[in-house]
């Protein structure tokens, strides 16, 4: 080994920029961290979560406001980046701001002033003579802040190797990257452990200069772009040999804010890697036609559960803070079961987040609940069964109705989306959502998305299944990006040319009807004690229904004892024949008369001979 090997700093730094969940560690520094120095113990690994002490700075509120909503957030690095386009940059800033109401008033110009001051001082406080890599994990709302970050490292110290990976990096081109972004040395495609180990290896360690590295799948390099171009990624094959996170970095930049800018955290935590709904769809089919969330890696592995268990309990143990986030894209629907009801055996009153389909189960979700679980994402996306096929969920109307239901009676609160303006969507599946949307109101409302599509999702590879055409980077990068990258960078937020007029003509009933399920859920849930919209209570021989209304008094229905166990016994969805055969006495005319009046009230939900009751049962006080 030469001298000159010898000499290369051993030190690493992983970066989060801007603009993540401030009250969270990032999960992928937090992971990359551990897994490299077990593999390394000898090389300097650091972790700056740099957005923490940014957020303290400028106001969490502020910065919550600004992190989620993907231009505002672009926005902000990109007026410090290129001042000369400030007035188009301040024009699309302004009209996303006022969106949020505490930012209606704020001014760009003195925004960026204090953004800019408190990152050079957090990038200036990293010693860069002493780091040979900075290695970023870039997600949504991360772009332009990390593009200043890495500029100012160069400034520092033009010989750190600058790496940049994650989702917004896993899949594109490298060479309209190194193109276009001069600071940026290594592209890592997919995730980042083993990848990174091999850096750290060849270049820390052994001193190799990166125009030399072995060729790995998985990393793109400025310096070596003579050579051909290797596909695929390089991944841990079980995700049971990486140890627990190491968020120690982001809990000690949190004990160092002043006491009134402390809070307690949350843990972000992965139980799987991928999407298993994708690996089980047939042959050609490749997940939700809408979802790029797996552009990172190949195929889906997840953890034992005896492991995901042991590695809660370190890490609430260590940090000393009880509320998690999992990262799934979609928590393991076989192990979920036995998962959640052996998180009881950790006597930790756990507060739990995390993403679920809509065909849970009601037992599994009920053991979600008893192990913590209080906020979840469902994968609803549409009300229409026409509209979920088209969208490849797997799931139906009634299934979306029977787990919102399921999350009320239990006290999740669920927070999912209902997209809006899907391209080719036809007036049916507007009517349809229409439909079920009145069936939807005593359940907590869904949240507007408006579609947007996504480089890599199985719609961007075939999307003339949608009447899709000339699809391009969106409009509004030219607002915050000069050319040509605002034209030719591989951005994943794409725009399209497509029956945009006609969707937003179409769905504009739905918005509206979406406005009012709000407005009338707020009217109804204005106190501090949650009252259910529709609730049952069981009398034995006879059954209470309670129908709550905005401004109007609440409305009491009974029902007999045979039409009452009938009204419970479709607390989740029966066909009609399986009614009529566990109530074999009643004839199907007067059974299938009782539903429809049921339906006829709102009080239940009818799709394809399957029938919903929608109350929930009153839990005791």
């Amino acid at each position: 080994m030469s001298a000159a090997r010898k000499e290369v700093p051993k030190g690493l730094a992983l970066i989060a920029a801007p603009w993540p969940l401030y009250n969270r560690p990032s999960l992928q520094l937090g992971v990359l961290k551990s897994y490299l120095r077990q593999q390394f113990p000898t090389v300097r690994i650091q972790a700056h979560h740099l957005y923490l002490p940014l957020a303290a700075s400028i106001g969490y509120d502020t910065y919550q406001a600004i992190s989620e909503r993907t231009w505002l957030a672009e926005s902000v690095y990109a007026a410090v980046l290129f001042p000369e386009h400030f007035g188009r940059i301040d024009n699309l800033f302004r009209r996303q701001a006022a969106k949020q109401p505490c930012l209606r008033r704020s001014d760009l110009g003195e925004l960026c002033t204090r953004v800019q001051q408190r990152t050079d001082e957090l990038v200036n406080d990293i010693d860069w003579g002493a780091n040979a890599v900075a290695g970023f994990s870039v997600s949504l709302c991360q772009f332009s802040a990390t593009l200043y970050m890495l500029q100012r490292i160069k400034q520092i110290n033009p010989a750190v190797a600058c790496v940049v990976g994650g989702s917004t990096f896993s899949g594109v081109p490298p060479e309209p990257v190194f193109e276009m972004v001069a600071g940026i040395d290594l592209i890592v495609s997919g995730e980042g452990e083993l990848p990174l180990a091999h850096l750290v290896r060849f270049h820390l360690l052994e001193g190799m200069p990166l125009s030399a590295l072995p060729p790995l799948n998985g990393i793109h390099s400025r310096h070596a772009l003579s050579q051909p171009p290797r596909q695929g990624f390089t991944q841990l094959t079980s995700l049971d040999r990486l140890p627990p996170p190491d968020f120690d970095d982001y809990f000690d930049r949190l004990t160092r804010l002043p006491p009134e800018r402390r809070f307690f955290a949350s843990l972000p935590l992965e139980i799987s890697r991928g999407c298993w709904w994708q690996r089980s769809q047939r042959a050609g089919e490749s997940g939700c036609a809408f979802c790029n969330l797996n552009l990172q890696w190949s195929g889906y592995r997840q953890k034992s559960a005896g492991r995901a268990l042991k590695e809660i309990d370190r890490l609430t143990s260590r940090y000393q803070t009880l509320s998690i986030a999992f990262a799934d894209n979609v928590l393991p629907v076989k192990q979920s079961a036995a998962f959640f009801e052996s998180l009881g055996t950790l006597k930790k009153d756990l507060r739990l987040f995390g993403e679920v389909r809509p065909t849970t189960a009601p037992g599994v979700l009920e053991r979600m609940r008893a192990a913590g679980m209080q906020e979840v994402q469902i994968g609803i996306e549409a009300l229409s069964t026409r509209l979920l096929q088209r969208l490849a969920k797997g799931s139906s109307a009634i299934d979306n109705l029977a787990i919102m239901k399921n999350c009320e009676e239990l006290g999740i609160k669920n927070v999912s989306n209902l997209i809006l303006m899907f391209p080719g969507s036809s007036i049916q599946e507007v009517e349809e959502t229409l439909y079920t949307l009145e069936f939807a109101q005593p359940f907590r409302p869904l949240k507007p998305v408006e579609f947007w599509l996504g480089m890599g999702s199985p719609l961007w590879q075939r999307p003339q299944q949608a009447g899709i055409r000339a699809v391009r980077n969106h409009r509004n990068w030219a607002y915050l990006f000069p050319e040509p990258i605002a034209s030719k960078f591989p951005f994943i937020f794409l725009s399209y040319r497509a029956d945009r007029r006609l969707q937003r003509r179409l769905w504009q009933p739905v918005r509206a009807a979406l406005k009012k399920w709000e407005y009338s859920w707020r009217q109804l849930h204005t106190g501090t004690e949650f009252t259910p919209a529709l609730s049952y209570r069981d009398g034995r021989e006879f059954l209470l229904i309670r129908q709550r209304r905005p401004a109007s008094a609440a409305l009491t229905h009974r029902l007999s004892k045979i039409s009452g166990r009938i009204y419970v016994y479709c607390r989740k969805p029966r066909s009609i024949d399986q009614i009529c055969a566990t109530f074999h006495n009643l004839t199907e005319n007067k059974i299938s008369a009782f539903l429809e009046m049921m339906v006829a009230k709102r009080l239940m939900f009818a799709e394809d001979n399957r029938y919903l009751s929608l109350a929930v049962r009153e839990r005791l006080p």
